[in-house]
């Protein structure tokens, strides 16, 4: 029998559910996502560090834990809250339960909530703090006020590579250099698969040590949390934009934005899943993306030079930058999804496209497929 287990949010809502994964408590920013698959590599994020992940999609587990699936080396997300949870999945891939997974990493998982109710009053009251407790809602009062908010820790400092390496192995074609802000491995594997030499930094990465790595190309990265948080990563680009080819993706295109004096904010409840749909400006089509924020960049902040290239068409915010004068390209969303649609990929053929040529015609209006 599993334990009692409770989910408690920061205005005093109380869920009650039944406990799974790691036995123990515990805090984080709750957010929600609407994919419907991907859950393992939603696990696995960088991006969901530090947060309570709330799956809207009622039946999780169902084909189990792979050894391929992973996007990065751990459980990234302080727990998981779903609906249903299946023990016995049915998948030819399969290497363990989603039970099993999160017990394995010490990751607690609360199941039986009426995750339709959280999500619901997280989109009217927006994204809050929220505990996981064991036995008794009251132990949650030990917890608030003893913890830090979501918004006041650096959490790419949690997820960063401690040192740099190559991604693959071998020595090959372009050279990419990924300042590592949470990358997921997919971007990595992305990359590689386009014959780049990829090499992985750390986020505090000067733009010294990032240029001793003699890059083609320079990517910063996806990864969690408030970019009003760094400083150092801001500082380091500043350095480097105009000198290498740039693609920034999620956190990273907040990090450039906020490098040429854009400002970024909260959004009410974020975009968590993989149906979002959005505008390439360049070339008017639509493409469905998957997404993982709760910031975005300021439109009415944008400085001279710095032009909108992709829209979200729910709420109009900025789905990716260009520049018209330097080498420079950003995007919002998942380039490489999983989980989520693959339509989005072309971004690293014409990021490797404006590696080959610093100066192309990247603005909105662009006839290109």
């Amino acid at each position: 029998m599993s334990r009692r287990a409770y989910l408690v949010l920061e205005d005093g809502t109380v869920f009650e559910g039944q406990s799974f994964g790691a036995e123990r408590d515990s805090y984080g920013e709750l957010v929600f996502s609407t994919s419907m698959t991907g859950y393992q590599e939603a696990l696995t994020d960088p991006s969901f560090a530090g947060q309570l992940v709330v799956l809207t999609y009622p039946l999780v587990g169902n084909y189990g834990i792979n050894d391929a699936d992973n996007e990065s080396v751990k459980v990234q997300v302080a727990g998981f809250v779903v609906r249903e949870h299946c023990l016995t999945p049915s998948n030819g891939e399969n290497a363990s339960t989603l039970h099993e997974f999160l017990a394995a990493q010490n990751v607690p998982g609360i199941f039986g909530v009426d995750t339709r109710a959280v999500t619901r009053r997280l989109r009217n009251q927006g994204v809050m703090m929220g505990v996981i407790v064991l036995d008794s809602p009251s132990r949650a009062e030990g917890i608030w006020g003893s913890t830090p908010r979501y918004d006041d820790v650096d959490h790419v400092a949690r997820v960063t590579t401690p040192s740099v390496f190559r991604w693959g192995g071998e020595k090959r074609g372009l050279r990419v250099v990924v300042a590592d802000y949470g990358v997921k491995n997919n971007v990595l594997r992305c990359l590689h698969e386009r014959g780049c030499e990829v090499i992985t930094a750390p986020a505090a990465a000067s733009a010294s040590e990032i240029m001793a790595l003699e890059p083609d190309g320079l990517l910063l990265s996806p990864g969690p949390g408030d970019p009003a948080l760094l400083d150092y990563a801001v500082e380091a680009a500043s350095e480097l934009l105009g000198r290498v080819p740039v693609l920034g993706i999620c956190l990273g295109h907040q990090v450039v934005a906020r490098v040429l004096g854009a400002g970024t904010f909260k959004l009410p409840f974020g975009h968590r899943g993989a149906n979002h749909p959005v505008k390439d400006l360049a070339t008017g089509r639509v493409y469905i993306t998957a997404q993982n924020h709760g910031y975005a960049v300021d439109a009415d902040t944008l400085p001279k030079g710095l032009v909108a290239s992709h829209v979200n068409l729910n709420d109009g915010t900025i789905e990716g930058l260009v520049h018209r004068e330097m080498p420079i390209m950003t995007i919002q969303y998942h380039s490489e999804a999983s989980p989520g649609p693959r339509d989005n990929e072309y971004i690293f053929d014409r990021f490797l496209e404006m590696v080959g040529d610093p100066h192309p015609n990247l603005l909105p209006g662009r006839e290109k497929g």
